[in-house]
């Protein structure tokens, strides 16, 4: 009995060890995409895009943790503008989340996993109206001559600081070496005083 003890003990310890020398210890992933406006938020906020980094570690291959730092911008509804008589505007949301990692099919060629926590998103809100900028440019053969474009005058701004949650799936594949592409969602969730701001986040990119 005590053999088989023994024995059963050291095969945990050779499987512990074989999964970590296959499991890189730390990970990093880059992305971006577009990002849905959902449920009450939908109706005031058009789809928009994101980009987005995260940094961590594997804990075993089926369990990692992650620090993920993502930034969305979404435009304010024609609706909406037009019921606030404002000529434009916009909402940009950057987060901060701690978010466990659970790998559903970590020894696949197909790494499905599931993830989700929460932590910090500053939500910055503008209403804007198009405008022209005159500057002056240099060319060798015309000399110095003014060029006009195209930007947005700021006519009001808000900002604010709330906890949220997020949770989400994805799934990568491989690459080369330990790397792989990855494509998730996730649902975001911010807690506003009143109300709160939903949206959706598709993200795709390269982790390592």
């Amino acid at each position: 009995m005590r053999n088989i003890a023994l024995l059963s003990f050291i095969g945990l310890l050779a499987l512990v060890s074989a999964n970590a020398q296959e499991t890189p210890r730390f990970t990093f992933d880059l992305g971006g995409g577009f990002t849905n406006s959902a449920g009450n938020t939908g109706r005031f906020l058009d789809n928009g895009w994101n980009v987005g980094a995260g940094a961590g570690m594997n804990f075993t291959s089926w369990l990692g943790a992650k620090v993920d730092a993502s930034y969305s911008y979404m435009g304010i509804n024609g609706a909406t503008l037009s019921n606030l008589g404002q000529p434009g505007g916009d909402v940009q949301i950057f987060s901060a989340t701690v978010d466990p990692v659970i790998h559903l099919t970590p020894k696949h060629h197909i790494d499905l996993y599931v993830t989700g926590g929460g932590g910090l998103f500053h939500i910055y809100q503008e209403f804007t109206q198009p405008t022209v900028a005159v500057t002056n440019v240099y060319n060798p053969f015309f000399g110095i001559y003014p060029v006009a474009f195209g930007v947005n005058n700021i006519l009001s701004s808000y900002s604010v600081n709330k906890p949220g949650f997020d949770v989400g799936a994805g799934i990568a594949f491989g690459a080369w070496g330990r790397g792989k592409f990855f494509a998730q969602a996730k649902w975001d969730h911010a807690f506003l005083t009143n109300s709160h701001v939903d949206y959706i986040p598709v993200s795709f990119g390269f982790r390592w």
